[in-house]
């Protein structure tokens, strides 16, 4: 018992290893290259005002970066292209091509270089580790590693330490792990942690769905968790306020609420501007959300604090949470109803990657806020028809639960059919009038091109299939799998409780994100709601029976 409770306590510590920011150090200087020398740029910037370098002098400087001289014993003569940075620096871009292969950024004032960058962080900046860019003071050790310990510690079962669903809580926390090195600029080293990760809550949920199991049973008193949540409200709104940023994807909200409002197209061609040139990758509804928010606090027009960004991000939040508390109270009645509403909103507003979302004030938690509804009104076929279609016009990723939301927990029957029409109908209209706006303007086939078109040829080294060469062969295999699978669930298990439902929908959404080209920490919240309803545990035979029925 000694020798499990230590492993027990040393998984605790991996998992719970707060990310940390660091910045990049160039690499030391390489011997004598015999590479061609890059050739100059066709036009010299003038010297900017306040620096003391001139962009010829950078050039220099720059050419002299180890990493240039790799690149150009790789790939031959480089051409160079130099421009200004926001923080005073010459940016220096080294291109084989149409390709820049290299890029090097120079203090104007010092001269010194501060960073150099090749392979994927050339045109990833998010994968240099840069702090301040995901989740601001979240990262701190002194913020992750306290609200990790209290979600953690708050719903453990002190009486029994050793449950499967324990070890469910340190693997959710265990995704820290690979975000240590994620924010150290390695992401050769994250991404592939994530995948142990998502593999684990995969198998999980299956077998929460297909066989059932006992869920989470927190010692707390249900009192103290409710405290607790109110305590995490004040505490996740708080560093919102004061030390957040607004990331690219809500800030594509914010500017097509803004061109809706103006009666303006939102996808096309230079559409948006510059510094977000495809946030108009989303479907209508991500937009549509955005739209109260950004009346009540209108964008002007620069990527600044963008207030309505963080109002919105707010509110999904606090969305999910209702969600999670009313699929509680549809779980179980009267006082244990309570018991579980008050330990479902203390597991999202303690869980370290819920409040990721928000701190970077991104649109996850707003599919997650409408899979949580869904769940919440899954007894109701149209309403669980209309939900759905919402969360697929705002992120596509929801529709693959299509199959399992259209059986109901009855599963697909030739007698059960009317379910069925009912959630076919109301899927198909809500999507309808989702669609309409970009129907009208500028059209589905640009609407396509610029949402569905883009994101499946989109490359990304923020996944295995991005990173490594020669394994496109089983990324298609866990897609055809996900996809036969994700049909499977319309017909078994045959009967199935709302416990069952979350864990199914969970499992899908996860296979899912094992599967595609780009993966990252802000999607751990599109499952969370099915999972954490996973974790309730089952409910009586006589009441799985009655939603069965």
């Amino acid at each position: 018992m000694d020798v499990r409770l230590a492993a027990l306590a040393g998984a605790a510590v991996l998992c719970l290893l707060a990310p940390a920011p660091t910045t990049a150090v160039a690499a030391e200087p390489l011997p004598g290259s015999t590479a061609p020398s890059p050739a100059p740029p066709d036009f010299f910037p003038p010297k900017p005002e306040g620096y003391e370098v001139a962009s010829r002098v950078a050039i220099r400087i720059a050419d002299k970066d180890p990493k240039v001289a790799e690149q150009s014993e790789r790939y031959g003569q480089l051409t160079t292209a130099i421009q200004t940075t926001d923080d005073g620096a010459w940016q220096v871009g080294y291109k084989s091509g149409d390709d820049e292969v290299a890029q090097v950024k120079v203090d104007g004032v010092s001269g010194q270089i501060r960073e150099s960058w090749t392979g994927y962080q050339v045109a990833w900046p998010m994968a240099r580790g840069y702090g301040g860019q995901f989740g601001h003071v979240l990262n701190a050790p002194y913020v992750w590693i306290p609200l990790s310990l209290v979600f953690l510690l708050g719903l453990l079962d002190w009486r029994r330490p050793f449950r499967i669903a324990h070890l469910d809580l340190l693997v959710l926390l265990s995704f820290g792990i690979s975000h240590v090195f994620f924010n150290r600029g390695e992401i050769g080293v994250s991404v592939p942690f994530v995948y142990p990760t998502l593999a684990y809550l995969l198998i999980r949920t299956l077998w929460v769905g297909f066989r059932g199991g006992e869920g989470l049973r927190p010692s707390a008193r249900a009192s103290w968790l409710a405290i607790a949540a109110v305590v995490l409200v004040a505490f996740r709104i708080t560093i919102n306020v004061v030390d957040s940023g607004v990331i690219d994807v809500g800030y594509a909200g914010t500017i097509g609420a803004d061109r809706i409002t103006h009666g303006e197209t939102v996808w096309g061609e230079n559409q948006f501007p510059e510094d977000n040139r495809f946030g108009d990758t989303y479907g209508p509804f991500n937009y549509y959300a955005y739209v109260p928010f950004e009346l009540a606090l209108p964008w002007d027009g620069e990527w600044d604090e963008l207030p309505s960004a963080h109002a919105a991000a707010i509110f999904f939040d606090l969305a999910a949470v209702a969600g999670l508390i009313f699929c509680a109270r549809r779980l179980r009645p009267g006082r244990r109803g309570n018991q579980l509403a008050a330990a479902l909103a203390f597991a999202w507003l303690a869980y370290p990657y819920t409040d990721f979302a928000l701190q970077s004030n991104s649109n996850d938690s707003l599919i997650a806020a409408v899979l949580a509804w869904s769940l919440a009104l899954f007894a109701r076929p149209a309403a669980r028809g209309a939900s759905l279609a919402l969360a697929a016009a705002a992120k596509f990723a929801p529709l693959v639960l299509a199959p399992l939301y259209a059986a109901g927990e009855c599963g697909l029957r030739p007698r059960g059919l009317r379910p069925v029409a009912l959630f076919g109908a109301s899927f198909l209209a809500v999507a309808a009038l989702m669609l309409l706006l970009p129907a009208l303007d500028p059209g589905l086939a640009t609407f396509y091109e610029r949402t569905v078109k883009s994101q499946i040829d989109r490359t990304s080294p923020f996944s295995i299939w991005g990173q490594v060469d020669g394994i496109q062969w089983l990324q298609t295999v866990v897609f055809a799998l996900t996809a036969v699978g994700a049909l499977a669930l319309a017909f078994v298990p045959r009967r199935r409780s709302l416990v069952q439902v979350g864990a199914l929908s969970a499992a899908a959404l996860i296979a899912l994100q094992l599967s595609v080209d780009h993966w990252f920490y802000l999607y751990i919240p599109w499952f969370l709601p099915g999972l954490f309803v996973a974790l309730s545990g089952e409910r009586s035979a006589e009441m799985a029976v009655k939603s069965a029925n």
